[in-house]
């Protein structure tokens, strides 16, 4: 079968030929519709994230997609049947993450991650996976069931940002997203029906496809090089919620400056090495002072990828229309892996319903 993978030594993806997985005992069988592109995919083409599985000189690519059961093999599931698979699996059997159904809570070296650490992806016309790591999605997300694993990510992050306030009545009013990337833009879609004012920050010049987009959900677009994270609110207002999805690690300190008190910043970039000067002093006295909150997450687990797919399901037809805005077939693996500012969301499509 045909598969993307990166080669050791390589920084570019080519296709390959693998065998046809085998289901073990509990796995199923899956026939890939689709797999998205991100930016964590570019981060382990260029050997900035991850590592490929043992024993192994390439790396199936890939970790949002979407496929239908073709053999259960014997599990709960039903052939024919629309499933997402989540990303994270317990390394050398089990462990007490995975134990107790928390492996979005384990570190680095007590997980892999399908695509990106440790284990092959789902850039493959076929791929395997125990049954409970599958989640059941409507037959009507065949085209856009890639993007349940990047808003699970936002699902978790926006349930850890609501425990963290718990203790007291938080509804926040105003949100800042930052990055006009898929990721920053689904999470304002999903935010946009709880929220009243919403924004999004990015570093991009008009005409663009996710200003149009950003603007049709009634949100205000934030140009970084006009109004810097530290001066947001002073231009704009404080934001009850900052998540952050750039990956640039000066947003991590400069969304203290930005929250409003009882605020919370969720971090989900995951920056390079960099030393910058900060006046740590003052965002301390800012976080105990006013009750701020800054917090990390990353990955998800099933509860959050159920919560993604109704999501989903609720988002408009005009928004699931113009995020992804390219497809490519496995031949095509140059073109679709070229970085593209008219992109939003680029999809390889390996097979339809």
């Amino acid at each position: 079968m045909n598969a993307i993978a990166i080669k050791a030594g390589r920084s570019s993806p080519e296709v390959i030929d693998v065998d046809v997985p085998d289901p073990d005992d509990g796995e199923a069988l899956v026939r890939t519709l689709r797999v998205g592109i991100d930016g964590t995919d570019f981060e382990v083409l260029e050997g900035n994230h991850g590592g490929f599985p043992d024993g192994e000189d390439y790396q199936i690519l890939g970790h949002e997609a979407v496929g239908v059961v073709d053999d259960p093999n014997g599990t709960d599931l039903e052939e024919g049947q629309l499933v997402v698979p989540t990303v994270r699996r317990p390394p050398d059997g089990s462990n007490d993450y995975f134990e107790r159904g928390e492996p979005d809570m384990a570190p680095p070296d007590a997980c892999l991650e399908r695509g990106i650490d440790g284990a092959h992806g789902f850039m493959s016309e076929y791929f395997t996976s125990p049954a409970e790591y599958l989640i059941p999605v409507p037959t009507a997300f065949a085209e856009t069931g890639v993007l349940v694993e990047p808003m699970s990510n936002t699902a978790k992050a926006l349930e850890h940002a609501f425990a963290s306030r718990s203790m007291f009545d938080w509804e926040p009013d105003t949100v800042l997203v930052l990055g006009n990337g898929p990721l920053g833009l689904l999470t304002l879609a999903m935010l946009d029906s709880t929220v009243d004012r919403s924004y999004c920050l990015g570093r991009r010049d008009r005409p663009d496809p996710t200003i149009d987009v950003i603007e049709e959900l009634d949100a205000t677009y934030v140009d970084s090089r006009e109004t810097p994270v530290s001066e947001f609110a002073g231009v704009h207002e404080p934001a009850d919620l900052v998540f952050e999805a750039t990956g640039y690690a000066k947003h991590a300190y400069e969304t203290v400056d930005a929250l409003a008190p009882n605020g919370v910043g969720v971090l989900l970039g995951l920056p390079g090495d960099w030393t910058f000067d900060i006046d740590g002093g003052r965002l301390h006295r800012e976080l105990v002072l006013e009750n701020k909150a800054l917090l990390g997450s990353v990955n998800s687990h099933v509860r959050h990828f159920e919560s993604a797919t109704e999501s989903l399901e609720r988002l408009p037809d005009w928004f699931l229309e113009r995020i992804i805005t390219d497809t490519y077939a496995p031949s095509e693996v140059d073109d679709a892996f070229t970085d593209d500012d008219d992109r939003i969301k680029t999809v390889v499509e390996f097979d339809t319903l």
